[in-house]
């Protein structure tokens, strides 16, 4: 699989491509026998790898969720879920390709799942507007919780987006105001609700389909109020010390871990989710069973009070 490398990934990137040299050159006919140089290389690379990874800075991490060869929300559809149905539309206005959610079966139990989705060529990313949700999107996801609750079904979200789109169109549809129904309704919700933030987690954004009982991050995602560009824009008046500002605001899973903003982290695979998609995803799978498995038998007024204390509680424990 070939490999977009990030800019602090340049010595492993070199280091590859050395690799892909020289087994170009032994697979010749005539080529000469280089495996234990190749075998001695590639563990240079695995190590190189290990080790970027295992202190990655804010910033650094910032750059990991954004990849453009990150798994999307229709990845995980595509693998971790069955009999997906799409459910379209709000019913006040129109539907919004940035927020897709619907009905699913995990591990044999319905389901209903929702999830922003940036899409990868040009036309999906203009098509699902980069993830960036409209007003409709988040009403959209309302009317997904409202069934959950109404057949008794578990609720997956999985947020991924720079944040809620800020365009006139939005405002003039009541963003703000749908962001604030999309959040109140996920905590009134009387059925599991469980969230995993896959990739960005930026501002109102991420959180109107994130009030869940247990909010789960992978490794290398991020999650704050608002992207380090912004944050650099607003305190700084420079969005180029957006790196300063990543570092600052504890947007990584350690630290929203420690101060109970999120209930765990998902381990990815060395190197990234990009790198062997397949195998975070059926981490992430395991992860989310377990969660669930955790809530299945409360009761909606205990499903409700749990949510409740869980929030109250965050930044209050583990500074």
């Amino acid at each position: 699989m070939k490999v977009s490398y990030l800019d602090f990934e340049k010595p492993i990137a070199d280091l590859d491509s050395k690799i892909s040299e020289l087994e170009t050159i032994a697979s010749r006919k005539d080529g000469p026998s280089i495996t234990d140089e190749l075998t001695k290389l590639k563990a240079k690379s695995q190590k190189l790898l290990k080790d970027t990874y295992s202190d990655l800075s804010a910033w650094q991490k910032t750059l990991v969720a954004r990849h453009p060869d990150r798994p999307h929300f229709s990845d995980f559809i595509e693998n971790i879920f069955e009999d997906f149905e799409e459910l379209a539309g709000d019913r006040l206005y129109g539907n919004d390709d940035a927020v897709i959610g619907g009905l699913a079966r995990f591990k044999g139990r319905p389901v209903v799942i929702m999830g922003h989705e940036k899409g990868r060529t040009i036309e999906k990313r203009l098509k699902h507007n980069f993830g960036m949700a409209h007003p409709e999107g988040y009403r959209k996801a309302v009317r997904l919780m409202d069934l959950a609750e109404k057949f008794d079904l578990p609720v997956f979200s999985f947020p991924d987006t720079q944040g809620a789109y800020p365009g006139k169109g939005g405002e003039e549809r009541g963003q703000a105001e749908a962001i604030a129904r999309g959040t109140q309704r996920g905590l009134s919700l009387g059925v599991p609700f469980v969230t995993l933030i896959i990739g960005e987690g930026m501002s109102g954004g991420a959180i109107g389909i994130a009030a869940a009982n247990k909010v789960l991050m992978m490794e290398h995602a991020i999650y704050s109020v608002i992207s380090p560009e912004g944050c650099a824009s607003i305190l700084y008046r420079d969005a180029g010390k957006a790196k300063e500002a990543a570092d600052a605001m504890k947007i990584t899973a350690p630290d929203l871990l420690r101060t109970g903003v999120i209930d765990g982290i998902v381990k990815e695979p060395v190197g990234g989710a990009h790198r062997d998609p397949k195998r975070a995803m059926a981490a992430a799978a395991k992860a989310l069973d377990g969660a669930l498995k955790e809530l299945e038998g409360l009761s909606p007024a205990e499903l409700r009070r749990q949510r409740r204390e869980r929030f109250y509680a965050i930044g209050r424990e583990g500074i």
